[in-house]
């Protein structure tokens, strides 16, 4: 091995990866226009038979009456919590503290909007009714992220959301549903994805995670709240002159992989059940609750990079390009099956995760 060569560069070597579709280059964006005839018109605006239908379809899928198109989820859940704030007259929503809207949008909530958020529950668990129940402050609208990323990936059980559910509309609290990665989630409920947004008076849905699109978000609703976030997703700047692009993407990339979340789940508990037999190693969840999970390694980044590349070097497997510290001895990972794990030969991933096992000991 090259001692040299980091993790990324090792990574990008290899040629088979855990996680994902796929690279997402230019053949992403080939494929998905490939059948697509010359004459189609691009939207205008927000309008036009192609991103109208697209929303029409989605609509109908996620059991509401409408829904917008918005080139990012950002922009979507920030407009979302908006028009339910300004609807019940407080400033104020309850999410996790690792809610995307907390840890990746420089405060844009908070700066672009004035809105101050409360956070709920311990950051290393879900958010329960109690954690409702026990709010003190009064709040427009709780999010909930279905499934909850930054710990691996966790549900709660759909017995615990009907009853989060069933009080938020007692207690006239408007509930959001961040389902960036709503699909991933039905296998493990059995339940079609209009069952669980029934419990959301909102949801938004992104297109490029396990859908694998190039990007671009549906925000859906009541026809009220859908006509209102058009407003601000023009305040925002997302009424773009066209985003025909990501909505051709997004319905090709949504047609083919809508049905195989099943397998993809599968392929997550396959392998997280075969990483869980390596020394030093422990998924979180033990056994995943959807297509992704987090893996846990109790050795140091500087310590693990270097052993996970020279794996990388002779199996020809990738398993992650990055490491996260989460101490002076320990780090960890998050993987996200897709259709690249069917590709891989079973025997060579056996290899690497028994040079895994090995070097750990």
């Amino acid at each position: 091995m090259n001692g040299n060569k980091s993790l990324q560069e090792a990574f990008n070597g290899t040629t088979y990866r855990v996680s994902g579709n796929g690279k997402r280059n230019i053949q992403v964006l080939k494929e998905a226009f490939e059948n697509v005839e010359d004459i189609t018109e691009s939207d205008v605006y927000g309008t036009g038979k192609l991103i109208e239908d697209f929303q029409a379809k989605l609509a109908q899928v996620l059991g509401k009456e409408a829904a917008v198109f918005f080139p990012s989820g950002t922009m979507a859940q920030q407009v979302a919590l908006r028009i339910w704030c300004d609807q019940i007259g407080t400033k104020k929503v309850a999410y996790h503290p690792l809610c995307h809207l907390e840890i990746h949008e420089q405060d844009g909530l908070k700066e672009l909007h004035h809105i101050e958020p409360i956070l709920l529950a311990d950051k290393n668990r879900l958010i329960t009714l109690a954690d409702v129940m026990n709010m003190k402050d009064e709040i427009a609208c709780l999010l909930l992220e279905l499934p909850q990323r930054e710990i691996g990936g966790q549900l709660p059980d759909f017995a615990e959301l009907e009853a989060i559910s069933a009080y938020c509309r007692q207690q006239g609290i408007m509930l959001h549903l961040d389902g960036a990665r709503l699909f991933e989630t039905l296998p493990y409920y059995g339940k079609s994805a209009a069952e669980i947004c029934a419990l959301f008076d909102s949801v938004y849905i992104s297109f490029y995670k396990g859908i694998g699109g190039i990007a671009g978000a549906i925000l859906a609703g009541s026809k009220e709240f859908t006509e209102k976030s058009k407003i601000w997703k023009r305040r925002h700047g997302g009424d773009l002159i066209s985003l025909y692009p990501y909505i051709l993407t997004a319905d090709y990339y949504f047609t083919l992989r809508e049905n195989k979340m099943g397998q993809y789940y599968e392929a997550a508990k396959e392998l997280a059940a075969l990483m869980n037999r390596c020394h030093a190693v422990a998924t979180l969840p033990v056994e995943p609750v959807s297509n992704m999970f987090h893996v846990h390694i109790e050795r140091s980044k500087r310590e693990l990079e270097p052993i996970l590349a020279a794996i990388y070097e002779e199996t020809g497997i990738g398993l992650v390009p990055v490491l996260r510290e989460t101490g002076e001895t320990s780090s960890y990972c998050e993987l996200n099956i897709g259709d690249s794990y069917a590709a891989i030969p079973k025997d060579l991933l056996r290899l690497a995760l028994q040079l895994l096992d090995e070097k750990l000991k």
